[in-house]
């Protein structure tokens, strides 16, 4: 609503001026009235009337700001503003006003894509539960559930709310809340996370958790929560505001107080009007962000990248950012001599073919096909696992107590099949969820660029989230937390770290997106809950785009940082020179116009190659 009230008065500004170059020069409008040696022919009144407004719109915005602590350049426009209306300098003062409410639609255009509705996080939010009645299934609003009441659960559904099975035994993917890699077996008795879907085989569960207070509801107030409260982060501009008001105001007074005239102090806050330095910062961080669109970032919002430019600590999930969530083999442990670690991969894979569960489909895909054999007899037991006959052989694979009920319990701490044969345990199959390949790098890269502390948080258990931080090259790991820890965990950050940024890319990440100074989405397979919780979403399915983000923002902001320095320094040089009374207020404006073009010139730099070091390239 604010973005729509500033474009509207920016092209308000443009229509006064139209009309009164019309009035002015093509009907020669005479002066209606005149106060003093002031005439005010239509188009003064008009662009009068409009910079009096302006000026009564912009003082009470000042006025909102000086409460909050935030003290901007606006001023200075003001002034300028009221100087012209009161020396009667009608064209100055509208190109005054020109510049001002432009500076402010250009730098909404650079941050107007920020705070989206969270449209696809709600519209997965369960509505529908089945509640068993009496053995029947009755369609209700998930509001509408009452702790006790029985929902069944059928395959391929999410759980609705959160709640405990009373019948039946499936796996639940849960990798959208919690991070784990692979489905979760749960039997009666165990509890269910809202949101979790379900796998191959109905539950029936009951209700021990409303809707409003259940895991998946409550991450969708998490969310809401999160952007009600946004982090107050100061413009960059705004750093500039107070030495160069001071200055200005300083040398328009001497110049008034040495001339004895007022004309002499308005010519002076002409020049100092702030347009310049409302136009760098925005025209940079404008250009930032279409260098980013072409590296495959989109950022929602110029401050982003002043954060991100600034960012000591980053933060990433670890299924499906760090990793690819797709699991692969680790390691073959026979224990029988009989069978090489060959064999038995190949005798696994081979009855576990037809599986549709994920660390069967996983399994068979990192095997030779040449390995994999026919299967006959086979038998799926749910939540066991499968058996069947392979070469003559009789092949069992799943939990140990079901391919070797009698075997002692291993030490086993990752993800893992057994395998019997012929009755005889054989050994075992651990899997691991892949690394993405350029992680590694990415975390190396990211300390050569500034990184002081980067950290994992994940839901996943402990020895899977060690193991997948050693390889990636992060000492900093928070394993087995979930949705509201992980915000802890970032509120928990101290302000010598700040600004935080973390990645992710699950409907778990997007709380923590949003409570974070930066959230960067991977958006690439659709994680659109966490896309439009994000400040950045990357759409390529490559996480050292982190860097390259890190280098455009740090260039953006070297390149607003030159310009906004340059404008303030061509501005006071020319304030100085007004001071003397060689330059009339208009001609001032016309300054200011070739002002604000360098300083545009300066902006655009910012579309240009970082430098190696600001990606991060250069050796130690």
């Amino acid at each position: 609503m604010k973005n729509l009230k500033r474009q509207w008065k920016f092209i308000v500004v443009l229509i006064a001026g139209a009309v009164g170059l019309i009035s002015q020069f093509a009907l020669h409008s005479k002066s209606l009235f005149s106060i003093g040696n002031l005439q005010f022919p239509v188009h003064a009144i008009i662009i009068d009337i409009i910079g009096i407004l302006m000026a009564i719109s912009l003082l009470l915005e000042i006025f909102h700001d000086w409460k909050t602590g935030r003290y901007g350049v606006d001023i200075l426009a003001v002034i300028a503003v009221v100087s012209n209306i009161l020396i009667g300098d009608v064209w100055a003062e509208w190109m005054i006003l020109v510049m001002m409410t432009g500076g402010e639609t250009l730098e909404d255009y650079a941050t107007g894509q920020a705070n989206k509705e969270l449209r696809a996080l709600l519209d997965k939010t369960p509505r529908i539960a089945n509640k068993l009645v009496d053995g029947k299934i009755t369609e209700v609003k998930v509001d509408d559930l009452q702790v006790g009441d029985t929902v069944l659960i059928k395959p391929g559904q999410q759980v609705p709310v959160d709640g405990q099975i009373v019948k039946g035994t499936s796996s639940f993917d849960q990798s959208s809340l919690t991070g784990e890699s692979v489905p979760v077996t749960k039997n009666p008795g165990d509890e269910l996370m809202s949101g979790s879907v379900n796998g191959d085989v109905a539950v029936e569960m009951k209700v021990t958790k409303a809707a409003k207070d259940s895991e998946y509801q409550s991450i969708v107030a998490l969310v809401k929560s999160s952007q009600a409260q946004p982090a107050k982060f100061v413009k960059m501009a705004d750093r500039y505001a107070i030495p160069f008001t001071v200055i200005s105001l300083i040398i328009g007074g001497v110049a008034w107080a040495v001339s004895g005239d007022a004309t002499r102090f308005a010519e002076v806050m002409v020049v100092a009007s702030p347009c310049p330095l409302l136009i760098a910062a925005p025209v940079a961080l404008v250009s930032g962000m279409s260098s980013m669109s072409a590296h495959h970032i989109i950022v929602k919002s110029g401050p982003t990248l002043e954060k991100l430019a600034r960012a000591k600590t980053f933060a990433f999930d670890k299924t499906g950012t760090l990793t690819e969530n797709q699991l692969i083999v680790d390691q073959v442990v026979t224990d029988d001599k009989s069978f090489d670690q060959k064999e038995l991969q190949s005798l696994a894979a081979s009855v576990e073919q037809q599986s549709s569960h994920v660390i069967a489909s996983s399994l068979v895909k990192a095997t030779d096909k040449d390995l994999i054999h026919p299967v006959t007899n086979l038998k799926e037991t749910t939540a066991q696992g499968v058996e069947g006959d392979v070469d003559g052989k009789h092949v069992k694979v799943g939990k140990l107590s079901f391919v070797a009920p009698g075997h002692e319990k291993l030490n086993v701490t990752s993800t893992a099949v057994y395998v019997s044969v012929d009755g005889k345990f054989a050994g075992y199959i651990t899997l691991k969820d892949k690394m993405r390949p350029e992680s590694p790098k990415t975390i190396e890269r990211l300390r050569r660029q500034g990184a002081e502390d980067i950290m994992m948080l994940t839901g996943d258990h402990k020895q899977v989230a060690e193991k997948v931080a050693k390889e990636a090259g992060i000492t900093d790991v928070r394993s087995e937390l979930l949705p509201s820890q992980k915000i802890q965990a970032i509120k928990d950050v101290p302000k010598h770290l700040r600004p935080v940024v973390i990645t992710g890319d699950g409907v778990n990440d997007a709380p923590s997106l949003t409570a974070a100074d930066v959230g960067i989405a991977m958006g690439a397979k659709g994680a659109t809950a966490a896309s439009e919780s994000a400040d950045a979403v990357i759409m390529v399915n490559d996480i050292s785009k982190v860097n390259d983000a890190v280098a455009i923002s740090k260039h953006t902001m070297k390149v607003a940082n030159i310009d906004v320095l340059t404008a303030i320094g061509v501005v006071i040089i020319i304030e100085l020179i007004a001071f003397t009374g060689v330059i009339p207020a208009f001609w001032g404006a016309i300054l200011q116009e070739v002002v604000d073009m360098i300083t545009i010139s300066l902006g655009l730099l910012a579309k240009t190659k970082p430098s190696d070091k600001q990606f991060g390239l250069e050796e130690k």
